[in-house]
């Protein structure tokens, strides 16, 4: 079946894309490590111990670089509903972060250490269809920041990829409303013409 004239051009952007590049170069497992790696190199956001939450963590480049930044004190527990490839060091456990199942494993791993940041670069499988696609992250962006409140320890941060459009501005405020500070992050390695954000929360109000 021949590609269709977008695919194709998506193909040839992602293949010349300098990050994509580098990420094969270096041995990452997606683009996405330097959206983390920029944004942490500015805010600072992991340190050596800490224990960090990755939701919707598959194929594992965000887990990846945190495990790295945490050290053997810190642990990283990755969460998915899909397989992802075993990082030795980061706790994986496959399921539906909601399900009461999923978070007694997060307990169990965590062994009553509080969590200092929730992590979360999910998206929904997109249609290309503006209505239906932007609910759709809304509703996942949400879920992770109900998540974080419930989880977080009170000092601790939460970075949660969104997309601007319908949704955003409500869920703008109730990231103020929820955290001491709010501050909204475009790294460079995210695609100009992507309508997605970083919005980094630091301190439960």
């Amino acid at each position: 079946m021949a590609r269709s004239k977008s695919s194709s051009n998506w193909l040839k952007e992602h293949f010349d894309d300098q990050y994509v590049k580098q990420a094969q170069k270096e041995g990452h497992r997606s683009r996405a490590t330097f959206k983390l790696k920029e944004i942490d190199d500015k805010d600072k956001l992991i340190r050596q111990g800490m224990s960090v939450v990755d939701l919707g963590s598959a194929p594992g480049g965000w887990s990846d670089y945190a495990l790295h930044k945490v050290g053997d004190k810190g642990t990283v527990v990755a969460l998915d509903i899909l397989e992802m490839t075993p990082l030795t060091g980061v706790h994986f456990i496959q399921g539906d972060f909601r399900e009461d199942d999923v978070l007694e494993e997060l307990n169990r791993v965590l062994n009553g250490r509080e969590i200092d940041l929730v992590l979360s670069d999910m998206a929904p499988n997109m249609t290309g269809v503006g209505s239906i696609d932007q609910p759709s992250s809304m509703h996942l962006v949400e879920l992770a920041l109900e998540f974080a409140l419930e989880n977080l320890s009170k000092q601790g941060c939460f970075l949660v990829k969104v997309f601007q459009g319908e949704g955003f501005e409500p869920f703008m405020k109730t990231m103020r409303d929820s955290f001491s500070k709010v501050v909204t992050r475009k790294p460079d390695a995210s695609r100009a013409r992507s309508r997605e954000v970083y919005l980094l929360g630091r301190g439960l109000k």
